[in-house]
């Protein structure tokens, strides 16, 4: 039997989320811009790393009541400083930039989309994109893309106003290159947005 990849478990969660019996109940959407800190699950031979801000630019799409689907786009930074010295040469990374689509199921633990304030729990999963590389020494194809990703988090909302904090750990190592073997990332995402009843 074919073992799943994380790409299958990708596809295999928006369907199911897709199929929520609530999910034409309510339709918010949620433009937002926000931070990101990423770091590294190890430092490559030769040389350290360590996390750092970044940003992200995007908005979602809210299906549900009590019980939620929530999806979007992201543009997003990932930044860290990472370098890393061997008989090649030396690498320096600072950022890479790039498409973060993020799938996800919540509950309403107080209030519900249309009241002025609400508590929500929610966990999915996410797929990043790489666009763009801020390193010295490699181009883009020396990164894998897509990565995948699951995470958890809890969102404010008051009035039109709401704010998300994130969690992620990545299934997917960040590089293919052997002198920046940090393996996968960790990432906290803060964001502040605006919601529009549809």
């Amino acid at each position: 039997m074919r073992r799943l990849s994380p790409a299958d478990l990708f596809l295999a969660l928006a369907l199911a989320l897709a199929l929520l019996p609530d999910a034409a109940a309510a339709l918010e959407l949620k433009p937002a811009i926000g931070l990101t800190f990423t770091d590294v699950a190890s430092d490559p031979a030769g040389g350290t790393a360590s996390g750092k801000a970044g940003w992200q630019l995007g908005g979602t799409v809210l299906l549900g009541e009590k019980l939620y689907f929530e999806g979007g786009v992201f543009y997003s930074q990932k930044s860290a400083d990472i370098t890393s010295t061997t008989p090649s040469g030396s690498i320096d990374f600072t950022s890479i930039t790039g498409l973060r689509i993020p799938a996800m199921v919540g509950f309403h633990l107080i209030g519900e989309p249309t009241g002025s304030f609400a508590l929500r729990a929610f966990g999915g999963a996410s797929a990043f994109l790489v666009t763009a590389v801020n390193v010295t020494g490699l181009t883009k194809s020396d990164f894998e893309s897509p990565t995948y990703g699951a995470f958890v988090g809890a969102g404010v909302d008051f009035l039109f106003l709401f704010g998300e904090l994130q969690y992620e750990w990545s299934l997917t190592n960040l590089s293919k290159a052997s002198t920046v073997d940090v393996g996968a990332t960790r990432s906290l995402f803060f964001n502040v947005g605006v919601k529009f009843s549809l």
